[in-house]
């Protein structure tokens, strides 16, 4: 029988009774749970890493602009920008985060990991984790079953569902995923990328879902480049051995707490938040017109 994913405390003890990685441990779990074939999935895992890779250079290289005109090639414009904040490898990280969301925003083809809201989060991070430090596709593929082991327990403790536990649960999970993943790639141990993952929950938790007129592009894109900054520095954080000090079980127990005494208008409803400003309602206003005028005659309201 194979591990069933309920707690990162059990995780950890599972793979060091029977002397496995991580990763491992998920494959097992695939195949013993799911009927998997293992080449099946590293397969699988390879095209998926291939489909995010695809989306990063799409944003940076095509006409990314949406139906609701809310998102303009923000990517590029990031990308091509002559002033680095930090240093180009950051700038590099925040714009393909941008990318691949502006992507799904463009209803271009994305990896949902875990969701399409936060897809720009893991390809942003281990596109330029691998970039910066030379790492395999197989090492990159190994980092993606860490994350995957990761949101197995967040969808089991809390949810991955922006409708459900707010932005926190979609952005924040994505988050958590990429910072394991990094730390399991750069070889921390098993105890640093769980101390990853604590941390970045603790700096998502309790991030609203409100997106403008409804659609997952405002403030969902935006929020994929800076959820990718957070994963970054977390990782950072956990390899130095920086503790989270609240183990990371209680911090997801903590997110599925506070996703489910939020307020349905901040749970992808359009009805609060940043939906509700007037500029909000205003764009939604607009976008309703604009569906209404390409509806044909005959399906027009009377």
């Amino acid at each position: 029988m194979s591990f069933l994913f309920d707690s990162f405390e059990g995780w950890k003890q599972y793979c060091e009774s029977n002397g496995l990685e991580l990763f491992e441990a998920v494959i097992e779990y695939e195949t013993s749970q799911k009927g998997k074939e293992e080449q099946a999935i590293w397969d699988g895992l390879q095209n998926a890493y291939g489909v995010m890779k695809d989306a990063v250079e799409t944003g940076l290289k095509e006409e990314m602009t949406s139906r609701s005109g809310m998102i303009n090639n923000g990517a590029k414009k990031v990308y091509k920008h002559p002033v680095a904040v930090l240093s180009p490898e950051f700038q590099k990280l925040i714009s393909r985060a941008l990318a691949a969301k502006e992507v799904n925003s463009c209803m271009g083809r994305v990896v949902a990991a875990p969701t399409a809201g936060a897809s720009g989060i893991l390809p942003g991070t281990l596109y330029t984790l691998q970039e910066i430090h030379g790492l395999s596709d197989r090492k990159i593929l190994e980092g993606l079953l860490v994350g995957a082991g990761i949101a197995l327990i967040i969808e089991e403790k809390a949810s991955l569902a922006g409708a459900v536990g707010g932005c926190q649960a979609e952005t924040g999970s994505a988050a958590a995923m990429a910072a394991g993943a990094m730390v399991y790639c750069l070889g921390g141990p098993i105890y640093q990328v769980f101390n990853a993952v604590a941390i970045t929950i603790q700096c998502m938790l309790g991030l609203v879902c409100d997106p403008v007129a409804g659609l997952v592009e405002v403030p969902c894109v935006v929020r994929n480049a800076s959820a990718a900054a957070i994963a970054n520095s977390s990782a950072q954080i956990a390899l130095a051995d920086v503790s989270a000090v609240i183990p990371v079980d209680e911090c997801v127990e903590a997110m599925g707490e506070i996703g489910s005494s939020m307020e349905s208008k901040y749970k992808e409803t359009a009805m609060g938040g940043l939906a509700a400003t007037i500029t909000g309602q205003q764009i939604s206003k607009r976008v309703l017109i604009q569906d209404i005028e390409m509806l044909p005659d005959e399906d027009l309201p009377e």
